[in-house]
């Protein structure tokens, strides 16, 4: 009998601890899974949104201002009217704050900014962030940014490429000559950082206009961590003759794949990998606590479940897909506002040359109507032929009910150097779809057919429709034309892609910060998150057409001259049929009508719990 009191009396106070705790949290209900917690290997906003928690920068963003910061790690925002940008704007001096706590109750220095800046580019994983780091930072090579500090090392011992540096499978390099170039690679990294006092003073080896964007909350790989810590967890230890051993890593093996150390306002209390996160309130925050002692972020994939638990108060937000946008307006207690301006756009994206290697989405591999080859979208008349197949203006009219424009190019509308005109976006064409395919490969193609798989990220309604429409389309032209369309996981997806398997694929880009040149970059450098992995004849073509006029665009500040270089690019891309521009939309944000706190910034990624409270 006691026994039994003793559970009841247990049970009781969980329950009354829940009901608590329920009435100090906020909870979102979202779709999409958080790769990593580690700042330097994030490049997604899953990922963007849980460190924005428990990571601080220098700096950040002004409320909802993309043009105005104010202080966060650095009490200064650098300028040249008080001093702290100096030399054409190549210096630029921060003053760190004191008495700043990490979530383990260690102290932060200068010395710890400087630490996770250089760490953020050696750590340059495939297909990462570490490029919007390492150009600013790192010397030009032959009048081009570096976007890696691979190629100094390459440069410097004199060889083809990085792996020619080390004893095959291993991170050993093959010789003293090879060492001595990758620890100077380093050094030419180092020498840009000074430490006086509480300053941490920055010397760029070329003026870079959107450094203070790259430094500013929001961008993960700019956020301050602490080497003593990562070093215990088995990190870089931040000594030259150690960094390439960090380099690169696999996402599981990197020992911050999921535990955080951050400044920020929250402290991870637990990650369920594919199902929740929950942030708890840092007491010992530098700006003050938060006023809710609770953030989660739950993946729920089905619309009506987050519409439930939305009425039910059982989540406090969710993500709502535009065609459901009637299903959720005009309910009692529920606040929906809609034509929120969005710095991001989705895209179709071609892969020149997919890995072949066991690639279930191929099929046969071969030109013979049961699969693609590796090349399949190297051939511009078959990319000409998908650009006029798509129904876009159908898709914004029933995919995002009207809740998005359809872009002509990489830059989003809202950017300067955004030109609505030029290039003239592609419409659909079925005529024009089919002369193209049937002059891909002298006719063939359009004789045997082909088969392929298209891919989404799971609970991804649009991109699903997309791909099912391109699929739609491609068999009305001709039944030969057989398209699959699957889902996969969204670490799954980013393996995937990273890894060139996808041979097309929907992906959006948001603004990592508020300059054309970061969608430019991404997209059509050779080194780009997205064109770097688009095998080996798309890299090519961008070496040759693309990579000098970026960089031409980075060496002045008069916007006009910006402004004209990308739209050169731009109508580059629209007549070679890079990419298939889908969408940009316009932002909706669903709660429950007593969540306060909640402003909208274009460059925060998902919410921002530390604002919130009921």
């Amino acid at each position: 009998m006691k026994k039994s009191l003793v559970i009841l009396a247990v049970l009781l106070g969980i329950v009354a601890s829940l009901a608590v705790a329920s009435s100090n949290m906020v909870v979102e209900e979202t779709i999409g899974l958080i790769p990593t917690l580690d700042p330097a290997w994030s490049y997604d906003t899953g990922s963007g949104e849980a460190i924005w928690q428990l990571y601080d920068n220098l700096i950040q963003y002004d409320g909802s201002s993309i043009s105005k910061f104010k202080p966060m790690i650095s009490e200064n925002i650098p300028s040249e009217s008080e001093g702290t940008i100096l030399d054409n704007g190549k210096t630029y001096v921060f003053h760190i704050r004191q008495g700043v706590y990490f979530h383990n109750g260690d102290t932060l220095t200068p010395q710890d900014v400087v630490y996770s800046l250089e760490r953020a580019v050696i750590f340059d994983r495939a297909g990462g962030p570490s490029w919007m780091l390492a150009e600013p930072l790192l010397p030009e090579i032959n009048g081009t940014y570096a976007d890696s500090i691979e190629q100094w090392a390459v440069k410097l011992a004199g060889v083809k490429k990085f792996a020619d540096l080390f004893v095959e499978g291993t991170k050993t390099p093959k010789n003293d000559k090879y060492k001595k170039a990758l620890i100077d690679a380093f050094n030419l990294l180092a020498k840009d950082f000074e430490i006086k006092g509480n300053d941490v003073i920055i010397h760029l080896p070329h003026a870079y206009p959107p450094f203070l964007y790259i430094l500013a909350h929001g961008v993960s790989e700019s956020s301050i961590l602490d080497q003593k810590w990562v070093a215990s967890k088995g990190g870089w230890d931040g000594q030259a003759n150690t960094w390439w051993k960090y380099h690169n890593p696999t996402r599981e093996k990197d020992p911050l794949y999921s535990t955080e150390n951050g400044t920020g306002p929250f402290v991870l209390e637990r990650w369920t990998k594919g199902r929740e996160i929950v942030f708890k309130r840092f007491d010992h925050y530098w700006a003050g606590p938060a006023k809710i002692e609770y953030g989660i972020i739950k993946k729920v994939p089905e619309f009506t479940t987050r519409k439930l638990d939305l009425l039910r108060g059982n989540a406090n937000t969710i993500y709502v897909p535009r065609q459901y946008t009637k299903q959720i307006e005009n309910i009692p207690n529920i606040k929906v506002i809609k034509g929120l301006p969005v710095l991001s756009v989705d895209i179709g994206v071609f892969n020149f040359n997919v890995n072949a290697i066991g690639n279930r989405y191929i099929g046969s591999g071969k030109l013979d109507g049961r699969g693609i080859p590796a090349d399949f979208f190297s051939n511009e008349n078959v990319r000409l032929a998908f650009e006029y197949l798509f129904p876009y203006d159908a898709f914004i009219k029933q995919v995002w009910v009207g809740q998005a424009i359809v872009p002509n190019n990489v830059i989003p509308k809202g950017l300067f150097g955004y030109n609505p005109n030029d290039p003239k976006p592609f419409s659909q064409n079925l005529a024009k779809a089919t002369e193209y395919f049937k002059k891909a490969y002298n006719g063939e193609l359009w004789k045997k057919g082909f088969t392929m798989t298209l891919v989404y990220n799971s609970g991804n309604t649009q991109r699903q429709t997309a791909c099912e429409m391109i699929k739609f389309y491609a068999r009305r032209i001709n039944p030969k034309f057989h398209v699959n369309v699957v889902s996969e996981l969204w670490s799954s997806f980013l393996d995937d892609y990273a890894n060139g398997r996808l041979p097309f694929f929907v992906v959006g880009w948001a603004a990592d910060y508020p300059d054309p040149y970061d969608f430019e970059q991404p997209f059509y450098s050779s080194n780009g998150a997205y064109g770097s992995t688009l095998g080996k004849n798309y890299v090519e073509w961008a070496k040759k057409n693309m990579n000098n006029l970026l960089t031409e665009s980075m060496k002045t500040v008069d916007q006009t001259e910006r402004a004209r270089i990308y739209t050169q690019m731009n109508e580059l891309a629209h007549n070679h049929a890079i990419y298939m521009f889908l969408d940009q939309p316009l932002a909706m944000h669903v709660q429950r009508a007593d969540l306060k706190g909640w402003y909208y910034n274009p460059m925060r990624p998902g919410i921002d719990f530390y604002s919130l409270y009921k």
